[in-house]
Protein backbone atom coordinates (compact mmCIF):
# COMPACT_ATOMS: atom_id res chain seq x y z
CA UNK A 1 0.00 0.00 0.00
CA UNK A 2 1.57 3.56 -0.83
CA UNK A 3 1.21 6.18 1.93
CA UNK A 4 -0.65 9.35 0.15
CA UNK A 5 -1.78 10.78 3.11
CA UNK A 6 0.31 12.92 5.35
CA UNK A 7 -0.21 14.27 8.45
CA UNK A 8 0.94 18.11 7.49
CA UNK A 9 -1.68 18.16 4.79
CA UNK A 10 -4.84 16.87 6.99
CA UNK A 11 -8.09 19.13 7.62
CA UNK A 12 -10.79 18.94 9.23
CA UNK A 13 -13.31 16.44 7.46
CA UNK A 14 -10.99 14.15 6.06
CA UNK A 15 -11.28 10.86 5.82
CA UNK A 16 -8.40 8.39 6.50
CA UNK A 17 -7.41 5.31 4.75
CA UNK A 18 -3.89 5.17 5.10
CA UNK A 19 -0.63 3.73 6.82
CA UNK A 20 1.00 6.06 9.63
CA UNK A 21 3.59 5.31 12.56
CA UNK A 22 2.35 4.40 15.80
CA UNK A 23 4.42 6.76 18.48
CA UNK A 24 2.34 6.11 21.60
CA UNK A 25 -0.46 4.34 22.96
CA UNK A 26 -2.49 4.73 25.98
CA UNK A 27 -4.98 2.54 27.33
CA UNK A 28 -7.67 4.48 29.26
CA UNK A 29 -11.68 4.33 30.54
CA UNK A 30 -14.61 6.25 29.92
CA UNK A 31 -16.75 7.63 32.97
CA UNK A 32 -18.88 4.39 31.98
CA UNK A 33 -15.90 2.06 32.83
CA UNK A 34 -15.38 1.30 28.78
CA UNK A 35 -11.88 1.21 27.86
CA UNK A 36 -10.13 3.16 24.89
CA UNK A 37 -7.18 3.34 23.74
CA UNK A 38 -5.42 6.91 22.88
CA UNK A 39 -3.01 6.71 20.05
CA UNK A 40 -0.55 9.27 18.57
CA UNK A 41 0.35 8.17 14.80
CA UNK A 42 3.24 10.25 13.35
CA UNK A 43 4.44 10.23 9.59
CA UNK A 44 7.37 12.10 8.53
CA UNK A 45 5.38 15.19 8.19
CA UNK A 46 4.08 15.25 11.85
CA UNK A 47 2.06 14.07 14.18
CA UNK A 48 -1.71 13.94 14.94
CA UNK A 49 -3.38 11.86 18.31
CA UNK A 50 -7.23 10.76 18.57
CA UNK A 51 -9.01 7.95 20.49
CA UNK A 52 -9.99 4.24 19.18
CA UNK A 53 -13.48 3.89 21.17
CA UNK A 54 -13.98 0.89 20.07
CA UNK A 55 -12.19 -2.88 20.06
CA UNK A 56 -10.01 -1.98 22.82
CA UNK A 57 -9.01 -5.11 23.91
CA UNK A 58 -8.75 -6.00 19.78
CA UNK A 59 -6.80 -3.36 19.18
CA UNK A 60 -4.44 -3.19 21.84
CA UNK A 61 -1.81 -6.01 20.28
CA UNK A 62 -2.08 -4.05 17.17
CA UNK A 63 -1.32 -0.72 17.99
CA UNK A 64 2.07 -1.32 19.64
CA UNK A 65 4.78 1.56 19.78
CA UNK A 66 7.21 1.63 17.14
CA UNK A 67 4.54 -0.34 14.75
CA UNK A 68 3.31 0.84 11.01
CA UNK A 69 -0.43 0.48 11.20
CA UNK A 70 -3.28 0.81 8.63
CA UNK A 71 -5.67 3.43 10.24
CA UNK A 72 -9.52 4.55 9.08
CA UNK A 73 -11.16 7.32 10.46
CA UNK A 74 -11.42 11.34 10.27
CA UNK A 75 -9.67 14.27 11.01
CA UNK A 76 -11.47 16.64 13.04
CA UNK A 77 -10.99 19.85 15.32
CA UNK A 78 -11.86 19.46 18.90
CA UNK A 79 -10.84 21.82 21.28
CA UNK A 80 -9.10 24.17 18.66
CA UNK A 81 -6.93 21.20 17.84
CA UNK A 82 -6.73 18.49 14.76
CA UNK A 83 -7.32 15.06 16.03
CA UNK A 84 -8.14 11.64 14.41
CA UNK A 85 -11.67 9.77 15.42
CA UNK A 86 -10.17 6.16 14.83
CA UNK A 87 -12.59 4.06 13.42
CA UNK A 88 -10.65 1.11 12.46
CA UNK A 89 -6.64 -0.23 12.83
CA UNK A 90 -4.97 -2.93 10.67
CA UNK A 91 -2.00 -4.31 11.27
CA UNK A 92 0.95 -4.52 8.19
CA UNK A 93 3.28 -6.39 7.05
CA UNK A 94 6.66 -5.27 7.65
CA UNK A 95 7.89 -5.29 4.28
CA UNK A 96 5.19 -3.14 3.21
CA UNK A 97 6.39 0.34 4.30
CA UNK A 98 9.97 2.21 3.88
CA UNK A 99 10.80 3.80 7.38
CA UNK A 100 12.08 7.17 5.43
CA UNK A 101 8.11 7.40 4.94
CA UNK A 102 7.75 7.35 8.75
CA UNK A 103 10.63 8.74 10.34
CA UNK A 104 11.09 12.62 10.18
CA UNK A 105 14.74 12.93 9.32
CA UNK A 106 17.13 16.30 8.72
CA UNK A 107 16.66 18.19 5.83
CA UNK A 108 20.06 18.06 5.47
CA UNK A 109 21.88 15.21 3.82
CA UNK A 110 24.00 13.17 6.01
CA UNK A 111 27.08 13.50 3.86
CA UNK A 112 27.26 17.18 3.63
CA UNK A 113 26.81 17.42 7.47
CA UNK A 114 29.63 15.24 7.90
CA UNK A 115 31.55 16.92 5.67
CA UNK A 116 30.92 20.23 7.04
CA UNK A 117 31.85 18.10 10.46
CA UNK A 118 35.41 17.29 9.14
CA UNK A 119 35.79 20.51 7.82
CA UNK A 120 35.22 22.44 11.49
CA UNK A 121 36.89 19.67 13.41
CA UNK A 122 39.97 20.24 11.03
CA UNK A 123 39.34 24.16 11.64
CA UNK A 124 40.23 23.19 15.12
CA UNK A 125 43.81 24.60 16.15
CA UNK A 126 44.78 22.81 19.63
CA UNK A 127 46.63 20.27 18.91
CA UNK A 128 45.01 18.39 21.93
CA UNK A 129 41.36 19.56 20.89
CA UNK A 130 41.79 18.44 17.76
CA UNK A 131 43.20 15.14 18.71
CA UNK A 132 39.91 14.89 21.00
CA UNK A 133 37.52 15.28 18.26
CA UNK A 134 38.71 12.94 16.08
CA UNK A 135 39.29 10.08 18.73
CA UNK A 136 35.53 10.62 19.01
CA UNK A 137 33.92 11.29 15.83
CA UNK A 138 36.36 8.75 14.05
CA UNK A 139 37.32 6.46 16.51
CA UNK A 140 34.44 3.93 17.66
CA UNK A 141 30.75 3.58 17.39
CA UNK A 142 30.46 6.96 18.51
CA UNK A 143 30.77 8.81 15.64
CA UNK A 144 28.18 6.72 13.31
CA UNK A 145 25.89 6.89 16.07
CA UNK A 146 26.04 11.13 16.34
CA UNK A 147 24.98 11.36 12.60
CA UNK A 148 21.56 9.45 12.81
CA UNK A 149 21.08 10.61 16.53
CA UNK A 150 18.21 12.99 17.24
CA UNK A 151 19.08 15.64 19.55
CA UNK A 152 16.13 15.27 21.57
CA UNK A 153 13.15 13.19 22.11
CA UNK A 154 10.68 16.36 21.60
CA UNK A 155 10.93 20.79 21.45
CA UNK A 156 13.74 20.66 19.03
CA UNK A 157 16.01 18.70 16.48
CA UNK A 158 13.78 15.69 17.77
CA UNK A 159 14.45 13.99 14.53
CA UNK A 160 16.96 11.42 13.09
CA UNK A 161 20.31 13.50 12.24
CA UNK A 162 19.09 16.04 14.46
CA UNK A 163 21.98 15.72 16.70
CA UNK A 164 24.76 16.69 14.45
CA UNK A 165 22.49 19.52 12.54
CA UNK A 166 21.88 21.06 16.01
CA UNK A 167 25.78 20.95 16.82
CA UNK A 168 26.85 21.81 13.69
CA UNK A 169 25.10 25.01 13.96
CA UNK A 170 26.08 25.63 17.12
CA UNK A 171 29.58 25.38 16.07
CA UNK A 172 29.25 27.61 13.43
CA UNK A 173 27.68 30.18 15.54
CA UNK A 174 30.46 29.15 18.39
CA UNK A 175 32.85 30.23 15.38
CA UNK A 176 31.24 33.39 14.57
CA UNK A 177 31.02 35.16 18.40
CA UNK A 178 34.66 33.94 19.40
CA UNK A 179 35.69 36.21 16.66
CA UNK A 180 33.54 38.65 17.57
CA UNK A 181 33.97 38.78 21.65
CA UNK A 182 37.52 39.50 23.05
CA UNK A 183 39.72 37.03 24.89
CA UNK A 184 37.36 34.17 23.69
CA UNK A 185 39.76 30.02 22.95
CA UNK A 186 37.87 29.92 19.87
CA UNK A 187 39.05 25.93 19.88
CA UNK A 188 37.58 25.05 23.38
CA UNK A 189 34.26 27.01 22.17
CA UNK A 190 34.02 25.10 18.88
CA UNK A 191 34.82 22.02 20.32
CA UNK A 192 32.09 22.15 22.99
CA UNK A 193 29.42 23.66 20.64
CA UNK A 194 30.64 20.04 19.22
CA UNK A 195 30.95 17.93 22.02
CA UNK A 196 28.05 19.60 24.08
CA UNK A 197 25.35 16.83 23.40
CA UNK A 198 27.28 13.90 22.84
CA UNK A 199 26.41 12.13 25.46
CA UNK A 200 23.00 11.75 23.80
CA UNK A 201 24.14 9.16 21.76
CA UNK A 202 23.73 7.14 24.99
CA UNK A 203 20.76 8.70 26.83
CA UNK A 204 18.19 8.23 23.61
CA UNK A 205 17.26 5.18 21.67
CA UNK A 206 15.66 5.18 18.38
CA UNK A 207 13.50 2.56 18.27
CA UNK A 208 11.77 2.23 14.41
CA UNK A 209 11.55 5.82 14.63
CA UNK A 210 10.35 5.77 18.20
CA UNK A 211 12.89 8.51 20.05
CA UNK A 212 13.07 6.55 24.10
CA UNK A 213 15.72 7.01 26.65
CA UNK A 214 17.60 4.63 27.76
CA UNK A 215 18.37 3.13 31.55
CA UNK A 216 21.59 4.96 31.92
CA UNK A 217 19.95 8.25 30.03
CA UNK A 218 17.43 8.31 32.76
CA UNK A 219 19.42 7.27 35.69
CA UNK A 220 22.75 9.77 34.82
CA UNK A 221 21.28 11.84 32.13
CA UNK A 222 23.18 13.30 29.41
CA UNK A 223 25.13 15.69 30.38
CA UNK A 224 26.66 13.60 32.90
CA UNK A 225 27.16 10.98 30.56
CA UNK A 226 29.09 13.25 27.99
CA UNK A 227 31.40 14.33 30.64
CA UNK A 228 32.63 11.17 31.29
CA UNK A 229 32.95 10.01 27.73
CA UNK A 230 35.06 12.72 26.94
CA UNK A 231 37.09 12.16 30.32
CA UNK A 232 37.72 8.75 28.78
CA UNK A 233 38.52 9.93 25.47
CA UNK A 234 41.13 12.20 26.93
CA UNK A 235 43.00 9.86 28.87
CA UNK A 236 43.23 7.79 25.76
CA UNK A 237 45.70 10.80 23.86
CA UNK A 238 49.06 10.94 25.73
CA UNK A 239 49.43 14.54 27.54
CA UNK A 240 46.04 15.79 27.21
CA UNK A 241 46.47 18.60 29.58
CA UNK A 242 44.29 18.75 32.85
CA UNK A 243 43.25 22.21 32.59
CA UNK A 244 42.01 21.83 29.11
CA UNK A 245 40.23 18.88 30.21
CA UNK A 246 38.49 20.74 33.12
CA UNK A 247 37.22 23.48 31.18
CA UNK A 248 35.71 21.33 28.33
CA UNK A 249 33.80 19.31 31.04
CA UNK A 250 32.83 22.68 32.72
CA UNK A 251 31.46 23.57 29.18
CA UNK A 252 28.92 20.35 28.42
CA UNK A 253 28.11 20.46 32.49
CA UNK A 254 26.86 23.78 32.85
CA UNK A 255 25.58 24.50 28.63
CA UNK A 256 21.19 24.33 30.14
CA UNK A 257 22.69 27.32 31.71
CA UNK A 258 20.78 27.50 35.15
CA UNK A 259 20.47 24.69 37.59
CA UNK A 260 17.07 24.34 37.33
CA UNK A 261 17.53 23.08 33.88
CA UNK A 262 19.77 20.36 34.76
CA UNK A 263 22.62 21.77 35.04
CA UNK A 264 25.03 20.85 38.52
CA UNK A 265 26.74 23.91 37.89
CA UNK A 266 26.17 27.42 36.52
CA UNK A 267 28.47 28.52 33.58
CA UNK A 268 31.40 30.02 35.43
CA UNK A 269 33.72 30.83 32.17
CA UNK A 270 33.44 33.61 28.83
CA UNK A 271 33.13 30.13 26.59
CA UNK A 272 30.52 28.54 28.86
CA UNK A 273 28.11 31.61 29.17
CA UNK A 274 28.47 31.70 25.34
CA UNK A 275 27.53 28.18 24.63
CA UNK A 276 24.64 28.02 26.90
CA UNK A 277 23.33 31.30 24.93
CA UNK A 278 24.04 29.65 21.79
CA UNK A 279 22.41 26.51 22.72
CA UNK A 280 19.33 27.85 23.98
CA UNK A 281 19.43 29.91 20.95
CA UNK A 282 19.77 27.36 18.48
CA UNK A 283 16.80 25.46 20.59
CA UNK A 284 14.27 27.95 20.05
CA UNK A 285 14.94 28.67 16.05
CA UNK A 286 14.83 25.31 15.39
CA UNK A 287 11.45 25.46 17.15
CA UNK A 288 10.36 28.20 15.45
CA UNK A 289 11.49 26.67 11.97
CA UNK A 290 9.85 23.48 12.56
CA UNK A 291 6.45 25.81 13.24
CA UNK A 292 7.14 27.70 10.48
CA UNK A 293 7.55 24.61 8.32
CA UNK A 294 3.55 24.03 8.80
CA UNK A 295 2.42 27.53 7.87
CA UNK A 296 0.21 27.13 4.97
CA UNK A 297 -0.26 30.53 3.29
CA UNK A 298 1.47 33.13 1.87
CA UNK A 299 0.32 35.04 4.87
CA UNK A 300 1.99 35.47 8.46
CA UNK A 301 -0.34 33.63 10.97
CA UNK A 302 -0.15 33.10 14.80
CA UNK A 303 0.59 29.65 16.25
CA UNK A 304 -0.73 27.53 18.92
CA UNK A 305 0.62 28.54 22.18
CA UNK A 306 3.87 27.60 22.49
CA UNK A 307 4.30 26.13 26.35
CA UNK A 308 8.31 25.74 26.25
CA UNK A 309 8.52 29.69 25.07
CA UNK A 310 5.47 30.76 26.83
CA UNK A 311 3.90 32.07 24.42
CA UNK A 312 2.41 32.86 21.13
CA UNK A 313 4.38 33.30 17.71
CA UNK A 314 3.52 35.08 14.41
CA UNK A 315 5.40 33.13 11.69
CA UNK A 316 5.84 33.63 8.50
CA UNK A 317 5.67 30.93 5.74
CA UNK A 318 9.21 29.28 4.84
CA UNK A 319 10.12 28.81 1.40
CA UNK A 320 13.05 26.62 -0.04
CA UNK A 321 14.78 29.76 -1.07
CA UNK A 322 15.07 30.97 2.45
CA UNK A 323 16.52 27.96 3.33
CA UNK A 324 20.07 28.70 5.35
CA UNK A 325 22.64 25.98 3.84
CA UNK A 326 25.63 24.64 5.70
CA UNK A 327 29.13 26.43 5.34
CA UNK A 328 29.92 25.24 1.72
CA UNK A 329 33.15 24.69 0.02
CA UNK A 330 33.72 27.95 -1.28
CA UNK A 331 33.52 29.73 2.62
CA UNK A 332 35.95 29.89 5.28
CA UNK A 333 35.55 28.71 8.69
CA UNK A 334 37.35 31.38 10.96
CA UNK A 335 40.39 29.61 12.22
CA UNK A 336 41.31 32.95 14.77
CA UNK A 337 42.53 31.61 18.01
CA UNK A 338 42.97 33.45 21.32
CA UNK A 339 43.28 30.96 23.55
CA UNK A 340 42.98 31.03 27.26
CA UNK A 341 45.78 28.70 28.86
Amino acid sequence: MEKKQFVEALVDGDLLDDLFLVKSVRRAETRAGKPYLLLTLADRSGEISGPAWDNAEALEPICVTGAVVRVRGQAQTYNNKLQVQIRDVQAVDDTAWQPETFVATSARSQDDMRTELDRLITSVRTPYLRALLRHIFDGGATGPLFQTAPAAKGIHHAYLGGLLEHSLSMARVAALLADHYRGIDRDLLVTGALLHDIGKTEELLNVTGVIEYTDVGRLKGHLVIGCEMIGRAARGIDGFPDEVLTHLQHLVLSHHGRLEFGSPVLPMTAEALLLSFIDDLDAKMNLVEQLSRKVKTDMPQWSDYQRSLERFLLLRPLSGDSEKAAIGEEQDIPVKQRTLF
